[in-house]
Formats: structure tokens, C-alpha cells, sequence
């Protein structure tokens, strides 16, 4: 008793917080039951979506796009393995899309890329997958099952290329192949998977019975180090494959394609003349996604319509399922003739026909989207290539010479190029604080995706990084460094790249300093020798080639592995800092005495600086692309040339009088060379 009255008489409010307890106590003890009953059902439920949600999670998880990841030279995407992945149908596929006239084709771009390209995926996903009627009785047969790459990707039994039968040999008139119609001509092309080792000579059995002139090739045999296609032709030399013998004629190697040509001939039936095939490779396509621009798959195009006969029969189009990339090409053809013929394009209703004929042709929605780029693309700048032929005449159009100073053609044609997006979201690893004191130009930055990767220093952060881009040339990717002079800081760095990327060739287009304006450090010595952190540099000899450039035998000698390797400094001195050079001749010395070195020294990448590395650089560059396409083909195409380096590297190429340096140089060049028609 003593406790409860000395708890009363200390203080009620303790009094009350007793009973208050006890309260609570005994409400709980008579709802207890229910409340945990409910609890337990709450977590069963959240389990059990848990569960369903991760579940559906790994279902989609091939499915999945990262549309804006960008890799080199492409966009991450599409992952073909055993199967092919087909992104999932959408629910709405009766929703239709109607023709584009060719006017509203930018606008509607836009509207189509905004929001990560959510309308470009409702547009695809609106495809109808094929042919509801379609059947594939005789790919699904069991002779003809391990004929095929891909098990879901068939041709249709109403569409597909047959054979001639073989005498004794069931279904040997059966190949993954089926015609595809084009914008205008039934059956334009064959759409095939990428011939397997053991349907090599099937695969060559139609080229000849279907008296196909031209083969479109848009895989690489091995992609992520996966078989993509088997090689179907001899390096060199004649092969015979089942009854078709196959000979190599000649092959050319550029920067986004190759050309082969076969002569091909009947080896059962030596009456019947051999034929000249054509393969254009593609070899620019990434390993997975599609290519960065569509400059160098609409070259491509232009060259397979050139080079295939009026008399051929359809066109042979393969990568390795025959349903993506050859898709897309397909039918970017097809719209160009549209485009021509029509002025308005319509993607959606094309795609939808032809896969009556093959099924799932177009395989992503980023495919389907860089269709619509590769039209616009062709929509805003057209076909700008000349034939060496005409150009005096194109360049008197240019500048119209009606009055000495009216350049508006010219301007007009850069102001084209000016107009293009520089893609600062791209220059992120440029503009870290730690890299920003590196950049001499603060506008000009290297892209992410080609920026020249140095190896990093242990326990350095950031010493992986230089002012410097990747260029392809013609023939060869990554042919060029773009560059700027270095500075004082960042000289070590300079020549790290030089010897990390085993560099012979440097290409310096300014002076050290320039209307009392420092330029460039120099990073040679006058004589003697010079140390850079591991590098030493010394030099051989300096000599004055003619009055424009000196030349340069240095010795690069990396120190801790005593190694030594020859460099040879090509040192422009005709181009001033305002303006451009006076005559076209030095140009085209200098980018001869270059080619020249490469040659005796291997095709490591050429370093070209400026003060910047952008403008003369850029310059010097173009040039050295656009005469070496003249020299093999008579052909030219300053535009897009330009262009294409403007996407590689920002401002390159910076005035229009540089612009106008380029053609002028070319013009010159056909000057001097009197066989110039050898070029055409």
C-alpha cells in the first residue's frame, strides 16, 4: 500500500501517465490479432510484387535500347546472339502513320527526336511484325533448319529465292534468302542472312542463277568476337564453291567501304561466259547500334546504285540475319527514290510492305530512326559531289563572278556548315577543372567519343588527357591527330601521344608566334638535345625544302626503355595567321613529302597542329582527303568533307576563306597534273 500512496501523493500527472499505460496496454492486448493479421498481409502482398516486378525486369532486360549512349564511330544498341532480339509489339498497332512531304521532313524529325525519341519508338512499335498469312514451311523443315543462322529469323515460304533443286539432294532449292521489292521495281533486291560455312556454295549457286550483278555486305565476319558471317570469297586467287567458281578480279579499300570485284563463271557448264560480280562491304556499320552520321552510309548507297547494272538481276543484300541493317538499307534506297519522284517519303508505310515479304526487316526503333536522319540528311544537303571535270564551272557558280568580291554562293554553301551543332553534351572529359588549364582555345575541346586517350599515370587522376582528336582520312580510320600546339605544360603530353600512338609524322602549321601573339611552345630542339619528363628529343638535321616548309629529323628516345624511333617535322611556313596561303603549290608539296613518309614509315596516325587545331588543321586535312579521292577516283566533294570533319572535331575549317582555299587547291592541282584525265 505504501508504494501506491506514495505515488498518489507525488504527483497526478504521473498518476494519470499510469492509467494512461494501462489504457494503451489493454487496447492492445484486444486488437492485437487483427493488426497483425493486416500487417502480415501487407508484406505478403509487397513480396509477392517484388517478386513479379523483378521477374519482368530480367523478361525485358535483353529487350532493353540505351539510345543515347554513344560509343566510337557509333550509338550502343543491338545485341544479336543465337536468336535475333525483336523488341516487343506494341498494343495500339493499328495506329497509322501517313506520307511526309519533304518540306515538313525537318520539322518532323524534330518533333519525332524530342523526348529521347519516345515518338520515333510509338512510330516502330506501330509496325505491323509481318505477314499474318505468311508461312515457313520449308525453313522450318528439318533438312533445312541448320541452314539457317538465326532459328526466329525465316524467310517467308510466298517470298522466298528458290533454288534450282540439285538431283538426289532434297530441298536443295531452299536458302535464307527472300526478294524485297524496292520504291518502284518489283523484286529490287534479295534480302539474305550472312551465308554460314555450310551454305557458302547454295549462297553462290543464287548469285548466279539470279543473274545478280551487285552484293551489299553490312557486317563484319566477327563483331564482339562473334561469327557474324562467314567468309565467302578467296582473298586472292580463284575458289570454287559447289559448282560456281569464283575468281578475284581487283578490291579497293576506303574508310567506311570496301569494293571487291569477282569474276564469276560456271563451273559445270564452261559455255556460259563468266560474269563480273560486284561486293560492296560496308565496314563502317558499329558493332552494335548504328553508324554516327549517316554521311558515309549515303556515299555508300550513291556507290551501289553507280556501280550495279541496268541488265542486272536483284541486288543482294546481307549482314547477318539479313533483317536489320539490311533493312535499312533497303529501304533508305527506296525513299530517296521516293523522294525523287514524289518530293515527300513515307517510311512507315514501306516498312510495313515489305514485311510481307520478310518479316521483322528493320530490327530496332534506332534503325528505324536513323532512316528518317540519313533522309534529312539527304533532304538538306543533297548530292554534292563533283567530277573533277566540272569543276571550274561549279566554282564560277560559287562565286559568281558577275562582281570580283561576290562570294554569295560560296557563303552560302558555308554557312551550311556553321550551322551545324557543336555537341558540347560530348566534350565533358575537355572541360573538367582539372583538364580546362590544358585547352589553349576554350571553344575548341575534343569530342568524348575520339578524343586521343593517353595512358594514365599511376596514381594520377586526369593524365589520360590531351587537347587532341582522332581524324579518318580516306582510306585508313583514325588516320590523323588533330591537334593544337602544345604549351608549355602540356609538352611532355604531346610527345607521350606521339610515342604512345608510335607517330612518325608531324604536320605544324603555324610559327611559334605570330604579330607578337605566342602561338605555339616549341617543343623541338634548335640543336643538340631536349628532355620532357621520360622523353628525350634531339635533332638530326633541318632543312629548307623550298620557300613554304622546313623539314626535320628528330629522334624520340622514351627513357626508361631506351627505345628510339625517327620523326620527321614538317614545318609549314607559307600561311599566315589572317587569311590563307597565297598559292595553292606548297599545299600539295608538303601534302605529297607527307604521304610519301607515310608510306616509307607504315600508316601510323599523322599529328597536324595549328596554333588551335582547328581551323589550318582542319585545312590541311581536308585537303589531304579530298586530293586523294580526286587522284583515285576524279571525284570530289568539299561539302561533305568539310562536313565530316566538323563532326569529328569542332570549328574545323573556320573561315570560308579557308573554305574557298580548299577548292582553289583543287583547281590547282588539276592545273598542274595534265593527266588529270586519268582521274575521271
Amino acid at each position: 500500500m505504501v508504494p501506491v500512496l506514495f505515488l498518489a501523493t507525488t504527483t497526478s500527472s504521473n498518476v494519470s501517465k499510469t492509467n494512461n499505460t494501462s489504457e494503451d496496454g489493454g487496447f492492445a492486448n484486444h486488437h492485437i490479432l487483427p493488426t497483425l493479421l493486416v500487417l502480415s498481409l501487407l508484406v505478403l502482398i509487397g513480396t509477392l510484387l517484388a517478386c513479379y516486378c523483378l521477374r519482368f525486369k530480367n523478361q525485358r532486360k535483353a529487350d532493353i535500347t540505351t539510345v543515347d549512349k554513344k560509343i566510337p564511330n557509333g550509338i550502343l544498341e543491338e545485341q544479336e546472339q543465337q536468336t535475333v532480339v525483336l523488341l516487343p509489339r506494341s498494343p495500339s498497332t493499328s495506329k497509322t502513320y501517313f506520307p511526309i512531304p519533304v518540306d515538313n521532313l525537318e520539322e518532323e524529325y524534330r518533333i519525332r527526336s524530342a523526348d529521347d525519341g519516345k515518338l520515333f519508338r510509338e512510330e516502330y512499335s506501330s509496325l505491323p511484325g509481318g505477314n499474318p498469312q505468311g508461312s515457313y514451311e520449308e525453313a522450318n523443315r528439318e533438312e533445312n533448319k541448320e541452314k539457317n543462322r538465326y532459328p526466329n529469323i525465316l524467310p517467308y515460304d510466298h517470298s522466298r529465292v528458290v533454288l534450282t533443286q540439285i538431283d538426289g539432294v532434297p530441298h536443295s532449292d531452299y536458302i535464307n534468302a527472300s526478294y524485297i521489292d524496292g520504291y518502284k521495281d518489283k523484286n529490287k533486291f534479295i534480302a539474305a542472312q550472312g551465308p554460314k560455312q555450310e551454305t557458302v556454295a547454295d549462297f553462290w549457286r543464287m548469285i548466279w542463277e539470279q543473274k545478280s550483278a551487285t552484293i551489299v555486305m553490312l557486317t563484319n565476319l566477327k563483331e564482339r568476337k562473334e561469327d557474324k558471317c562467314y567468309q565467302y570469297w578467296p582473298d586472292q586467287g580463284c575458289w570454287t564453291y559447289g559448282n560456281v567458281r569464283v575468281a578475284v578480279e581487283d578490291f579497293t579499300v576506303l574508310v567506311d567501304y570496301t569494293i571487291r570485284k569477282f569474276c564469276v563463271q560456271s563451273a559445270s557448264d564452261g559455255s556460259k561466259n563468266p560474269r563480273l560480280v560486284t561486293q560492296l562491304h560496308f565496314t563502317s556499320w558499329p558493332d552494335f547500334g548504328v553508324p554516327f552520321s549517316p554521311i558515309g552510309m549515303l556515299k555508300f548507297l550513291k556507290k551501289v546504285k553507280h556501280v550495279n547494272p541496268s541488265y542486272g538481276g536483284p541486288i543482294v543484300v546481307h549482314c547477318s540475319a539479313g533483317v536489320g541493317r539490311t533493312g535499312t538499307f533497303i529501304v533508305i534506297d527506296a525513299m530517296i527514290d521516293m523522294k525523287h519522284e514524289e518530293q515527300k517519303v513515307d517510311v512507315f508505310g514501306f516498312v510495313s510492305r515489305i514485311r510481307d515479304q520478310r518479316s521483322q526487316l528493320i530490327q530496332t526503333d534506332m534503325q528505324y530512326s536513323f532512316i528518317y536522319q540519313a533522309l534529312l540528311e539527304y533532304f538538306l544537303y543533297g548530292d554534292t559531289e563533283l567530277d573533277v571535270s566540272s569543276l571550274e564551272g561549279h566554282l564560277h557558280k560559287l562565286h559568281n563572278t558577275c562582281t570580283p568580291q561576290d562570294r554569295l554562293g560560296l557563303e552560302e554553301e558555308f554557312k551550311k556548315l556553321t550551322n551545324m551543332r557543336i555537341m558540347k553534351e560530348n566534350m565533358r572529359t575537355g572541360n573538367l577543372p582539372a583538364n580546362m588549364k590544358k585547352n589553349r582555345v576554350l571553344q575548341i575541346i575534343p569530342y568524348d567519343f575520339n578524343r586521343v586517350i593517353l595512358s594514365m599515370r599511376r596514381g594520377q587522376e586526369f593524365t589520360d588527357y590531351i587537347n587532341a582528336s582522332f581524324i579518318d582520312g580516306y582510306r585508313q580510320k583514325d588516320y590523323f591527330i588533330a591537334t593544337q600546339g602544345p604549351l608549355a605544360h602540356t609538352v611532355e603530353d604531346f610527345w607521350r601521344m606521339v610515342w604512345e600512338w608510335k607517330c612518325h609524322s608531324i604536320v605544324m602549321l603555324t610559327e611559334l608566334q605570330e604579330r607578337e601573339q605566342d602561338k605555339c611552345f616549341q617543343y623541338w630542339p634548335t640543336e643538340d638535345s631536349v628532355k620532357y619528363g621520360d622523353y628525350t628529343i634531339e635533332i638530326k638535321a633541318d632543312t629548307q625544302c623550298d620557300d613554304t616548309f622546313s623539314l626535320r629529323d628528330l629522334v624520340l628516345t622514351y627513357e626508361p626503355e631506351t627505345e628510339t624511333r625517327l620523326i620527321r617535322h614538317f614545318h609549314f611556313h607559307g600561311w599566315p595567321e589572317i587569311g590563307i596561303p597565297a598559292e595553292g603549290k606548297g599545299m600539295i608539296d608538303i601534302i605529297a613529302a607527307v604521304q610519301k613518309q607515310q608510306q616509307q614509315s607504315g600508316n601510323h596516325p599523322i599529328v597536324v597542329h595549328c596554333s588551335a587545331g582547328a581551323g589550318r588543321t582542319g585545312t590541311f586535312i581536308a585537303l589531304s582527303n579530298i586530293l586523294e579521292r580526286v587522284k583515285a577516283e576524279g571525284l570530289l566533294d568539299v561539302f561533305q568533307t568539310v562536313k565530316s570533319l566538323r563532326m569529328q572535331r569542332p570549328h574545323m575549317v573556320q573561315t570560308v576563306e579557308q573554305y574557298d582555299f580548299c577548292y582553289r587547291v583543287v583547281q590547282d592541282f588539276v592545273d598542274i597534273f595534265s593527266d588529270y584525265a586519268n582521274f575521271k
